[in-house]
């Protein structure tokens, strides 16, 4: 919706605004994102527009410290669990991961936690794990029993889906171990296969029934089902990768996802033990460039931890939201390949017309694409985009989708190059264009694309904030 809406009002204004407001429009769209995505399953921006309008607010607060309020996103981990399920606390709080989306913010990192702890990082090492798109939740394990299940919730308190877990198959009712502890919290996250997904919506579009969407929400949907039987139709499954509330001597990271397999915990494959940075830069580009590609679920990164749990201890936490001894490796969109069915011309509120794309719909992280930003003919030219083509898709940051370049190999013969048109397309006055600048523009003033887009933008939040006005 945010793309399309984007790209069809063309809303690319850069406006000056002050700190305070800006921190507290980051603040509104963050509790907002945070509720649909954790109490809804119905997230409303990608996982990579939140990190990076989080990043925002996070720069601010620091700039600005007066700015930061009690109810900042950065002071909490989700929203509040809000349903029909019971609650249940976890033992300790399931934290949030910061992220690095390149080897010079791994490095970073990796200078912070040396100012801390010194040479001892060193000696310490790294694990790198595969960072699953799914829903997090916790088990925990009385006598070796499982006893309780709970989706993570605000953090600190989740919702009870225990029968729900327990229909998952790959999660052991009993661990295989003759010493179990007498009480440990194993998170993982649940996931859906790719091909488990595409034979259950080919199974639903034979029956007539919509389709879903992605994996990723389908699963956490079907977490919080109120009957248990519903979540068992669904081809849920689990990997581990911490405990908490364990009193049996881990020593390291690498120990905890060994002994968590010993006992009959699926844990991720790929994983690595490290023991220099240079390590974690290799894991990350072959999972990123290779092993990706050939997974059957979803993964929107890694996960580097420090491997010894006594350094753990030691860095703890930034302000109880994310631990300082972990971070997630972030990758590159995915980039998908769709057909260029037609380019659409918009007039926005100072007369600028701007190029977009309408396209067959494709799915890329999770997100529907229709539409894409074509920036300005100028650029149209370069790539010699046609309508008919087929073309390589991606979401820029994970954001904006953008085209990268035709399918010139695909080209259907007969295509027409793409010429900037001469005039207004809703008032046909002739177009001018400023013979320094890339774009071109419809000097009407009382052209009615200018004066809607003028009473769109006078309505927004950013202006008068007329809610309710559509």
């Amino acid at each position: 919706g945010r793309d399309a809406c984007d790209a069809g009002h063309g809303y690319g204004d850069q406006r000056r605004v002050t700190p305070a407001a800006r921190a507290a429009e980051l603040r509104s769209t963050l509790d907002r994102a945070s509720y649909d995505y954790y109490v809804l399953d119905q997230p409303t921006i990608s996982d990579a527009e939140y990190d990076k309008l989080f990043r925002e607010l996070v720069t601010i607060e620091a700039e600005h410290p007066e700015l930061k309020t009690p109810d900042s996103p950065t002071l909490r981990v989700g929203a509040e669990p809000r349903s029909a399920l019971p609650k249940h606390r976890h033992l300790i709080p399931m934290l949030s991961l910061g992220n690095a989306f390149s080897n010079d913010e791994l490095t970073e990192w990796q200078g912070r936690i040396e100012r801390i702890v010194g040479d001892a990082i060193h000696k310490s090492g790294y694990t790198a794990e595969l960072k699953i798109d799914g829903a997090a939740v916790s088990l925990t394990y009385r006598d070796g029993v499982l006893v309780a299940g709970a989706t993570r919730g605000n953090g600190t308190i989740g919702e009870d889906v225990t029968p729900n877990l327990r229909t998952i198959r790959e999660i052991p009712l009993r661990l295989r171990t003759d010493s179990p502890p007498k009480l440990i919290e194993i998170r993982g996250e649940v996931y859906m296969p790719f091909d488990e997904f595409e034979k259950m919506n080919e199974a639903r579009a034979a029956a007539g029934e919509p389709l879903y969407a992605n994996p990723r929400n389908t699963a956490a949907g079907a977490l919080r089902q109120l009957d248990a039987n519903v979540s068992a139709q669904r081809p849920l499954r689990f990997y581990g990768y911490s405990v908490a509330g364990a009193e049996i001597g881990f020593e390291t990271q690498w120990e905890v996802l060994e002994t968590l397999a010993e006992w009959g915990i699926p844990v991720a494959p790929n994983r690595r033990r490290a023991q220099t940075l240079d390590e974690v830069f290799a894991w990350a580009a072959e999972v990123e460039h290779t092993v990706r590609a050939a997974l059957n679920f979803a993964i929107d990164g890694g996960v580097v931890k420090v491997d010894s749990l006594a350094l753990q201890e030691e860095l703890g936490t930034i302000s109880d939201r994310e631990p300082r001894w972990a971070i997630a490796r972030k990758f590159a969109p995915d980039i998908a390949v769709t057909r260029l069915l037609k380019i659409q011309v918009n007039v926005g509120r100072t007369g600028a017309l701007s190029p977009y794309a309408e396209l067959e719909p494709v799915e890329i992280g999770g997100v529907t694409v229709r539409q894409a930003t074509l920036h300005n003919f100028d650029l149209i030219a370069q790539k010699d985009l046609r309508e008919g083509d087929w073309v390589q898709l991606k979401r820029a940051g994970e954001v904006i989708p953008q085209i990268i370049a035709p399918l010139v190999e695909r080209r259907e013969p007969g295509s027409q190059k793409t010429v900037a048109p001469t005039e207004c397309p809703i008032c046909h006055t002739p177009v001018e264009r400023d013979p320094e600048e890339v774009g071109i523009f419809c000097p009407n003033v009382a052209c009615p694309g200018r004066r809607l887009e003028a009473l769109v933008h006078f309505a927004s939040r950013a202006a008068m904030d007329i809610r309710g006005l559509s």
